[in-house]
């Protein structure tokens, strides 16, 4: 388990978190759980992930791959304990200090972001388009599930850490948080085609290798790099009209920037 998580990675799930709380007027740390507990079921999703059953990968984060490492079973069953301790760290956390209504909001946000509507959901959509090419409307579709559910719920997780109960500025973060999580998608493509594997820290190529529907594929790579300044600049008009003013909201703007550009 500490293996899966604290082997590297790019912490945007928890950063959202933070950055949200932040932009609804809270304290960093009333987000703390939330920050942890999306980042542990994210490190868990990525064990089962690569498991050969799954995508059958060897390399995450520039290292072995936790069933490589270790062995299939353990791998599993580290999955396994990451996704439950989520759920207990999230549910036992003081520091928020919300409603007990609110709380049991959370947790239900939590999990419908790992169930068949989220992770889970999108995971299946992912190995049944193995060997086709969906149409751009399923494919976002698996990737809203696969990728963007539980960015959209670490954001939510953020706001709700802070008592935001602006119903506007709630709807504003929700759309911020699905165009972020399509430019991640849409960045994570474009990097399996031109990234260096030293780099991105698993194998590049190897979505193309197994034949799995991207935007790249789907799209071309042009259109694909289009496609991301999209969402990019998208996500950022979701934040322009954030009241009490977009000034509070700088590290989400940052976040969107990063998750078009970066090279890992």
């Amino acid at each position: 388990m500490r293996y899966a998580v604290l082997g590297g990675g790019k912490r945007i799930r928890p950063l959202l978190a933070y950055a949200a709380c932040i932009a609804c007027d809270g304290r960093a740390m009333q987000a703390d759980a939330s920050a942890v507990a999306v980042e542990l079921i994210h490190a868990y999703s990525l064990i089962h992930d690569d498991l050969p059953a799954m995508d059958d990968d060897d390399l995450r984060r520039g290292r072995a791959t936790v069933h490589i490492a270790f062995d299939e079973a353990s791998a599993i069953l580290a999955g396994d304990a990451l996704l439950a301790l989520a759920f207990e760290i999230l549910a036992a956390d003081t520091q928020a200090a919300v409603t007990a209504t609110v709380h049991l909001q959370m947790l239900r946000r939590l999990a419908e972001a790992c169930g068949p509507q989220g992770m889970a959901g999108g995971q299946a959509l992912d190995l049944a388009a193995v060997g086709t090419q969906p149409d751009l409307a399923a494919l976002e579709l698996m990737h809203e599930r696969k990728t963007g559910a539980l960015i959209r719920a670490a954001t939510a997780l953020g706001a709700l850490s802070a008592h935001a109960d602006d119903a506007a500025q709630i709807a504003a973060l929700d759309r911020y948080a699905h165009h972020v999580g399509l430019a991640f998608q849409i960045r994570d493509d474009i990097l399996d085609v031109e990234g260096e594997s030293s780099v991105i820290g698993k194998r590049s190529g190897a979505d193309a290798a197994r034949d799995k529907p991207t935007y790249v594929s789907a799209l071309g790579l042009d259109q694909a790099r289009a496609r991301l300044e999209g969402e990019r600049q998208a996500a950022h008009v979701a934040l322009t009209g954030f009241d009490p003013g977009p000034e509070r909201c700088a590290l989400l703007a940052e976040i969107a920037d990063y998750a078009a550009d970066r090279l890992a």
